[in-house]
C-alpha cells in the first residue's frame, strides 16, 4: 500500500532479531519491540496471528497512541474459552506440545498443518529446520494467548477500547479463528469483521491483494 509508511520490526527469535533470552516473556518482549517502532502520534496498527495479539495489547495499554487497529486472525485463544471450538483447538494443540519434547520436526509439521500453507514436506529443508527450531516459541506464547496472563480479555477491558477495529479472517481458517473473532466483535465497541473467501490463516501471504483492499477500504481510501 504505497499511501502508507510502514514499520515492520522482527519480533524476538524471528528474522534478524536476537533469540529470546532465558527468563524473558515472549509477548512482553514482542510488545517492547513493536512499541519502539510505533513512532510519534496515533498510528494504524496492523497485526497478523501472534502479531495481532501484540497490536491489541499495545492498543489496550496506550489507546491514545493508536488511531485504528487491523487484527488479522489474532490467536487470542483465551477469548474463545468456554466455546466448543476452544475444546477442539486444545485437543489438537496438546498433540503439538506432546511432540515438541521428542521430535521438533514432527511438532512443526503438526503445527504447520493447521496454521501454515501448503505441504510441510514440500518446503525447502532450510525452511523446515527453521520452523522446527522455533517450536519452543510456540509454547512461549501460551501464558498470554491461552492463559491470559496479560488480562487482555479481562471483564470490561475490551469494551473500553473505543477505536475502529477491523477483524480480518479467511473463510477456510481453523474454526477457533471464527470463534475468537466472534468473541472480539461482541466486545469491541467499534469492531467490524471481514472474511476473505478461499483464504486460510496465512491470508496476508496467499491473498495479499484482497487483504490490502479491505485495509484500504477501512481507511476510507477504497
Amino acid at each position: 500500500m504505497p499511501e502508507l509508511d510502514l514499520a515492520a520490526p522482527d519480533l524476538p527469535g524471528h528474522g534478524r532479531a536476537a533469540d529470546l533470552a532465558p527468563g524473558q516473556d515472549l509477548h512482553d518482549e514482542a510488545c517492547r519491540v513493536a512499541r519502539a517502532a510505533m513512532g510519534e502520534g496515533p498510528v494504524l496498527l496492523i497485526g497478523h496471528s501472534f502479531g495481532a495479539t501484540v497490536a491489541l495489547r499495545l492498543a489496550l495499554e496506550a489507546p491514545e497512541r493508536v488511531r485504528q487497529l487491523v487484527l488479522i486472525e489474532p490467536v487470542l485463544f483465551s477469548a474463545a474459552r468456554g466455546m466448543p471450538e476452544f475444546d477442539a483447538f486444545a485437543a489438537g494443540y496438546a498433540a503439538v506440545h506432546s511432540a515438541m519434547t521428542a521430535d521438533s520436526a514432527k511438532a512443526a509439521a503438526l503445527f504447520h498443518s493447521v496454521w501454515g500453507h501448503g505441504d510441510f514436506a514440500r518446503l525447502p529443508p532450510a525452511q523446515r529446520d527453521y520452523m522446527a527450531a522455533r517450536m519452543p516459541l510456540v509454547a512461549a506464547q501460551d501464558p498470554v494467548l491461552v492463559q491470559d496472563r496479560a488480562r487482555l480479555v479481562a471483564p470490561g477491558r475490551l469494551e473500553a477500547l473505543d477505536l475502529p477495529v477491523l477483524l480480518l479472517e479467511g473463510s477456510e481458517s481453523p474454526p477457533i479463528v471464527a470463534a475468537i473473532q466472534s468473541a472480539l466483535a461482541a466486545r469491541l465497541p467499534q469492531a467490524r469483521r471481514a472474511v476473505v473467501p478461499g483464504a486460510a490463516h496465512m491470508l496476508p501471504i496467499t491473498h495479499p491483494r484482497e487483504v490490502a483492499e479491505l485495509i484500504r477500504a477501512s481507511l476510507g481510501k477504497g
